[in-house]
């Protein structure tokens, strides 16, 4: 049996995502980031903005620019998702209808802004569906991000969702929709990581997650000069969150946010030696250096060494043929 078999015994697996969402909404920043993927590889996904992030004005154009980018040549990787208007605004329909109808095989998902409910999420995703099914693309998946009071109370309904496979918090519009009962310096560090209500809303976001094996992607640092915080913010939303991607909204923040959330080496090591030994034992339990090991912390192994190779990293021969997707059985034959 494949590991992936013995360890979650028919159960789905938690989804693992590149650990940085970059967004860019201009076409100078969306060409740029394609340019910087291609460069790195794809240890970070790119988010193409058509809501926030996004010029006012002619949203039509710009849609169609974002399905012209979907179908580049330098779309090498189909890491590039997009986010698309709220469900309530006249421009969702239209931006679905004309990014998913014409790029829906090289799309990486579809981020929905503003969810008020779990309705709301439902209804988008059948909207989604549609133009979906017409191009020939079954079960695209769905981000949503989490700023409204609305979608924190239906918080683990939405990650309940099947086709939704990441959750993010949508800080600033969080924090204006307190009126003022936030203060302004709830949105940075380190007031964002000890305020009451925003500590509730990242661990109940968080926690949805977990629960239903879907990805918590933590919000944007606003700091672009000094990459020391943002590398700061993703280790606290990593170690003291629960998270396990971040949002960039410039180039100089992707590599330490991918850093921050890259297994050091010695973890890598470690896991790579105890599912050895498991394996060995045909994933019984061992001892080693005095510690019993057993599936549920191989488990916490496996998923070290998926994020890992996620990042980009070279894991020890043994560790890489152990992730090798298990053979077909054409392949067998």
């Amino acid at each position: 049996m494949h590991p992936s078999e013995v360890l979650f015994q028919g159960e789905r697996q938690p989804l693992l995502l590149p650990a940085c969402d970059h967004y860019a909404g201009s076409e100078k920043l969306m060409r740029k980031s394609m340019a910087l993927q291609q460069e790195l590889g794809p240890v970070f996904d790119i988010t193409f903005d058509c809501e926030d992030g996004a010029a006012a004005g002619d949203e039509e154009a710009h849609a169609r620019l974002v399905a012209e980018l979907l179908n580049d040549a330098g779309n090498t990787h189909k890491r590039i998702g997009a986010r698309v208007h709220d469900v309530a605004s006249p421009h969702f329909a239209r931006d679905v209808e004309i990014i998913v109808g014409a790029a829906a095989h090289n799309l990486a998902y579809i981020v929905l802004p503003k969810a008020d409910s779990v309705q709301d999420v439902m209804r988008a995703i059948e909207t989604v569906n549609v133009h979906a099914h017409k191009a020939g693309r079954q079960h695209l998946p769905v981000h949503v991000l989490i700023e409204t009071h609305g979608a924190l109370r239906s918080v683990f309904a939405i990650a309940a969702l099947p086709q939704v496979e990441c959750l993010s918090f949508g800080i600033m519009d969080f924090v204006s929709s307190h009126y003022g009962a936030i203060p302004a310096n709830a949105m940075r560090t380190p007031n964002q990581f000890v305020h009451p209500l925003m500590v509730r809303a990242k661990l109940e976001i968080a926690a949805a997650c977990h629960a239903y094996g879907k990805v918590p992607s933590h919000n944007v640092t606003t700091e672009i000069k000094d990459s020391a915080v943002v590398a700061t913010d993703a280790q606290r939303a990593a170690a003291e969150f629960g998270y396990t991607r971040m949002w960039s909204i410039h180039p100089s923040q992707i590599k330490p946010i991918v850093k921050a959330f890259t297994p050091r080496l010695s973890e890598v090591n470690e896991a790579a030696a105890i599912l050895a030994e498991a394996q060995k034992v045909q994933w019984g339990p061992i001892n080693q250096h005095g510690r019993l090991h057993d599936r549920a912390s191989y488990r916490y192994y496996w998923t070290v060494l998926q994020r890992a190779r996620l990042a980009g990293l070279t894991l020890p021969e043994p560790a890489a043929a152990l992730l090798d997707p298990k053979p077909t059985a054409t392949e067998t034959k």
